[in-house]
């Protein structure tokens, strides 16, 4: 049985019901990399903690002329994962030690940095150099004290290889990058229980999905407008709804009389509960760790990009 299986069973017997919403947080807007443009829930001053995640970064929407696509150049991680979910663009990975890859429209990048990477996340190929419309998704999820300083790992799942799942009355669709949901689960390994999906809804649908009242469990609104748990709390595009820990489900609906499709990431995840210590790309548990990091990266111990 998963991590997640398990979790999922013994909160279902100790909570029930379905989850109300603590709150709808709206998006920030902000520069990243060499200056493309993100819309960012969170961390921002008015909300910043939330276990195990870290930061949730929306890229674009835009289209980008020719010659103008931009990308985040050479840069650290260490003690965290970033999760990259590309819905449109093209995309070139590369790093210090030796890993390349590529992501296209649907592909998704769950990058374990642990011990440390210099990382480049760059405009491939055509899409460098002829521009066209790029959106996608960058979660930051925190890892275990046990697991910070790992040997740094990629799990590279082209859209092909992703589950879909659709509803008996065909207005629902997922995708499920982890976790499970409408009996498909995740290929992808979580090094903490995770849950991610990409929830797609038709004018008169609606998704229950099961999320232990222990976790911390947010949705994004990629498109439109929808109701979201208990009491039909509405949120729309660019915003950010937190549920609370009362319930073992999260409920989702596109009403009856909505005029678009309502899309929405549901995420997810047990909080550690452990110390967190931030700077820039660093992520450790105790500022020592912090000082260690930034150390190690101006002394070039998590090497270079040379290829």
């Amino acid at each position: 049985m998963s991590m997640v299986s398990e979790a999922l069973r013994n909160e279902e017997t100790r909570v029930g019901g379905r989850r109300t919403v603590a709150g709808v947080v709206n998006s920030i807007e902000t520069l990243e990399g060499d200056g493309f443009l993100v819309r960012r829930p969170f961390p921002k001053a008015s909300f910043s903690e939330f276990d195990p995640f870290l930061l949730l970064d929306e890229m674009g929407p835009m289209e980008l002329p020719p010659g103008k696509a931009k990308g985040a150049p050479d840069h650290p991680h260490r003690g965290f994962e970033t999760v990259t979910y590309l819905l449109s663009g093209d995309m070139e990975h590369k790093d210090s030690r030796g890993h390349a890859g590529r992501l296209r429209a649907g592909d998704v990048q769950w990058m374990t940095a642990g011990a440390g990477v210099i990382h480049s996340e760059m405009p491939a190929g055509e899409f460098a150099r002829d521009g066209g419309y790029l959106h996608g998704f960058q979660l930051w999820v925190n890892l275990p004290k046990r697991d910070k300083m790992m040997n740094p790992r990629y799990q590279e799942i082209p859209n092909s290889r992703i589950p879909k799942a659709t509803s008996a009355d065909g207005l629902v669709r997922v995708r499920v990058i982890a976790g499970e949901a409408m009996g498909e689960k995740a290929v992808i390994e979580t090094r903490t229980p995770i849950i991610y999906l990409h929830y797609k809804i038709e004018p008169g649908g609606a998704a229950t999905q099961q999320a232990p009242g222990a976790y911390n469990a947010f949705a994004y609104v990629v498109a439109g407008e929808g109701l979201f748990g208990a009491e039909g709390e509405r949120a729309a595009d660019g915003q950010m709804v937190l549920f609370a820990q009362d319930g073992a489900e999260v409920r989702i609906e596109n009403p009856a009389n909505a005029k678009a499709t309502l899309e929405v990431l549901l995420i997810a995840g047990l909080p550690l509960g452990e110390p967190v210590a931030r700077y820039g790309p660093f992520v450790m548990n105790t500022q020592a760790e912090i000082r260690q990091a930034i150390e190690d990266y101006r002394l070039g111990r998590m090497g270079a990009i040379d290829f």
